[in-house]
């Protein structure tokens, strides 16, 4: 993925310097005109160029005589994802982010991402992943190999493809090999941080440890699993609902070979004939409010499934969004040789 400095331009640089970074960035040809404190200044493009040059302009003069002055921008953590599909729809196709000082922090490509979602994403990678032994035993689960990649790696590839670009990943178990292949971050054009677990925290006790998320919408995984999870849809859905807590639920159906009976004191009122009966499980990845995690002890052994209770038990609000799609959880073998397979004929 291009590094999003390259659509930036010095508000001093001469028109010929504009061309040249055009030519470079080829079908992405636009650029974004900052000042000396990368604050936006205004766009550029091939044809604002071609207009100046018919109108008298010279090469050797400066951009600023003929950027456009008010370009479309994203705002970093907009909470109106309807505003930012309007612009993906209506072909505003490549769109600086800018923070609350109007500072250029991020450049984004509809042409390589399919949205842009207002959430920090934490990644759960702390697990020993015994059931997979010896296969684990110098190797952390997360970056077992999927194809061509780790575990893990598709999972943020996936979360990157929707705009996420703020990433904590928690790490214990062989973390500093975690730490050590992903790094910062930068050769994704995302920002990955790490919060290391220094005894056994659960599926979400680590996330106590965390004081600076960028964004008021927070979104849970576990780190071993493989889905096409349309993140897009789950985020409109839990905003739809005013949720504080949503749960990803896989459906299982369980079919009865025999007739059901429906009794009330010895009596047979109704029965059923071989019913399928529908189930919903864990699917291990949440979204949630940024206010809900006051209820998190402070680093201490906590599960998802607890915060989830807790938050019931306050009244607040905690709903399911079934998975339509593929999700599969890498916890045994078996599931390890299926994630081979599914590769290869699933579309992700």
């Amino acid at each position: 993925m291009r590094n999003f400095r390259e659509h930036l331009l010095p508000t001093q640089s001469t028109i010929r310097e504009a061309l040249i970074k055009l030519q470079d960035l080829a079908k992405d040809a636009i650029l974004f005109v900052v000042d000396e404190e990368d604050k936006l200044m205004g766009s550029l493009t091939d044809g604002d160029i071609r207009r100046g040059l018919i109108d008298g302009v010279d090469v050797s003069d400066k951009v600023n005589k003929i950027i456009q002055p008010n370009p479309k921008f994203i705002r970093k953590g907009e909470k109106n994802l309807e505003k930012i599909i309007e612009y993906r729809e209506g072909n505003y196709r490549i769109l600086p982010v800018l923070d609350r000082d109007d500072k250029v922090v991020n450049v984004i490509n509809f042409r390589l991402i399919r949205s842009y979602l207002p959430v920090d994403a934490v990644i759960m990678a702390g697990g020993k992943g015994t059931r997979l032994r010896p296969l684990t035993v110098n190797t952390p689960k997360p970056l077992l190999m999927v194809g061509d990649k780790p575990i893990m790696e598709h999972n943020l590839d996936r979360l990157a493809l929707y705009g996420i670009d703020d990433f904590w990943i928690s790490v214990k178990y062989l973390g500093k090999q975690i730490e050590d292949y992903f790094g910062n971050g930068n050769n994704k054009s995302i920002n990955l941080r790490y919060v290391w677990e220094n005894k056994p925290l659960g599926t979400i006790g680590a996330v106590s440890k965390i004081n600076d998320f960028s964004h008021d919408y927070i979104l849970l995984t576990n780190s071993d699993l493989l889905t096409n999870l349309d993140y897009e849809h789950f985020f409109l859905d839990f905003k739809k609902t005013d949720a504080d807590l949503a749960v990803v639920t896989i459906p299982y159906q369980v079919n009865i070979p025999y007739a059901v009976l429906e009794t009330s004191n010895g009596h047979v009122v109704n029965f059923k004939e071989k019913p399928t009966y529908t189930y919903y499980s864990n699917g291990g990845i949440y979204l949630i409010k940024k206010s809900a995690l006051e209820y998190l002890p402070k680093e201490d052994f906590f599960n998802a499934t607890d915060l989830m209770e807790k938050l019931i038990t306050e009244g607040k609000k905690v709903v399911s969004y079934p998975l339509s799609g593929y999700w599969l959880d890498i916890g045994k073998h078996e599931d390890f040789e299926k994630a081979q397979r599914d590769l290869q004929q699933i579309k992700f």
